[in-house]
């Protein structure tokens, strides 16, 4: 087994900066109590200020001005995390969070499906940049080697136990998940190493330590197994975003909207599904949320679609409030099956599959301006067909061509004067059972400007010429 550990150095800082628009102005994330608040993380403005992470926020205050200060709550950070397990979830069946900040995953089964892995490495690397995650990565033969290696690595791959143990050899014994007081007496001892330390005989170092130094070490070494708990995804996805100001605007609310629509995208591939229908709520502080629902009639997870159909419901939208926080719930999350192409698709490159189209036309015109068309076994032309949005569409039952493709609503008295006639009659006698009953006949006519139409002659009331619909 081969097992990758993606560790997330700044996971505080970029679980802010992934919600913000303006990641280029100075910011520090604080932390400790209100009587010494200290300075747990800075970005790259912050820090060409001369702020440093461990710096009291007194201090940082004296050495500079203008920069922004944000706490980050454990739950935020939890829900990231939560969000990268089921974004690992489609490389891996078994994803863990056992340590804080990092994501393990076997990913020797995987290589088969993803390439070797210098190329699943890149994948990886890619797909969390896109997340705004800034991250190491390491391979080892066990996953307790992997996550201590990320201690002082990144882009580190060892593929079999004894290349493993060599690099462990060489890690200081402060780097390697050691308790501190282990540690610090390994160090008094001269011990700065692990090779050093794996030089003593056991029996020795059994009796001066807990048994818990020496299981570490085993596991570390990949002697002994370590048990994880393995990732499920759950059935629902909801994330919320905090934007610390009111927003009134619709402009501002996209860029936290579309980082929440990626995470859906996210959470989607890695559960390898689509979403039929979520809710975005606008939340406010004096009045009650504002219920954005986005339905889509087939189940999508391409992140650009989504993003452009939640933009197209928002914009229209009148916010009564200011915003203080976007949350977002999907819990209508059915198989995703992906559109059947040709290997050599002939179409051009801005063409878009009609499932696509149809959700972008719903988005701007309304949900009721498209709609499928379900076929009804009925000979009466007005009750052949329905429109429904959910079920899929069928094959109108009737010759090609000898239906017209324009149906008017309500029939309309015609002329006959200039009518050419095409054809024979065609008589539709139905609907006794239901109070509907029509006995017609059907003529193929032709205007004197070319135009051609399907005009009736009402069996019960005879006379009048009655124009139920055109042909192309």
């Amino acid at each position: 087994m081969l097992w990758a550990c993606i560790l997330l150095p700044q996971l505080a800082l970029d679980t802010v900066l992934r919600g913000r628009d303006d990641a280029d102005s100075p910011l520090v994330v604080l932390s400790g109590p209100a009587q010494r608040r200290v300075l747990q993380a800075v970005n790259a403005a912050a820090a060409q200020l001369g702020l440093r992470a461990g710096q009291t926020l007194t201090a940082a205050r004296a050495l500079a001005e203008g920069f922004t200060c944000v706490e980050v709550e454990a739950a935020r950070i939890e829900q990231v995390e939560q969000l990268l397990a089921a974004w690992a979830y489609r490389f891996s069946a078994q994803v863990s969070l056992h340590y804080p900040r990092a994501v393990l995953l076997e990913v020797g089964s995987s290589l088969q499906l993803f390439g070797p892995w210098p190329r699943f490495e890149a994948r990886l690397r890619e797909e969390l940049k896109a997340l705004g995650l800034r991250h190491r990565i390491v391979l080892a033969s066990n996953p307790v080697a992997a996550r201590m290696l990320a201690n002082g690595h990144d882009g580190l791959a060892s593929t079999c136990p004894e290349q493993t143990r060599e690099l462990l050899a060489n890690m200081p014994l402060d780097r390697i998940g050691l308790p501190v007081e282990a540690a610090q007496a390994l160090a008094r001892m001269g011990l700065r190493r692990l090779g050093e330390m794996l030089a003593l005989p056991r029996d020795t170092l059994a009796r001066r330590f807990p048994a818990t130094v020496q299981l570490h070490v085993d596991r570390l070494l990949g002697l002994r197994s370590q048990g994880l708990d393995f990732y499920q995804p759950p059935d629902r996805f909801e994330s919320r975003l905090e934007l610390n100001f009111d927003v009134q605007s619709h402009q501002a609310l996209l860029f936290p909207l579309r980082r929440l629509i990626n995470d859906l995208a996210a959470f989607l591939a890695g559960r390898d599904c689509g979403v039929q229908s979520f809710e975005l709520h606008l939340e406010h502080v004096e009045v009650a949320d504002t219920v954005l629902r986005v339905g889509l009639l087939a189940a999508e997870r391409e992140a650009a679609l989504l993003f452009e159909l939640a933009r197209g419901r928002l914009e229209p939208l009148r916010i009564p409030a200011p915003v203080r926080n976007l949350r977002l719930l999907a819990d209508d999350l059915p198989p995703f099956v992906p559109q059947h192409r040709a290997l050599f698709d002939p179409r051009a490159q801005q063409a878009q599959p009609w499932e696509q189209l149809r959700e972008r036309l719903r988005a701007r015109l309304g949900e009721g301006s498209v709609t499928g068309l379900y076929a009804v076994a009925d000979h009466r032309p007005e009750q052949a067909w329905l429109a429904e949005e959910r079920r899929a569409a069928t094959p109108l039952p009737v010759l090609p061509g000898s239906r017209p493709g324009w149906l008017l609503a309500q029939p309309q008295a015609l002329p006959e004067g200039g009518l050419h006639w095409l054809g024979q009659a065609e008589r539709i006698e139905s609907g006794w059972w239901d109070g509907g009953d029509v006995r017609r006949d059907y003529y193929r006519i032709e205007t004197r400007e070319g135009l051609r139409g399907w005009a009736y002659r009402d069996l019960a009331e005879p006379g009048h010429l009655w124009l139920h619909g055109w042909f192309a």
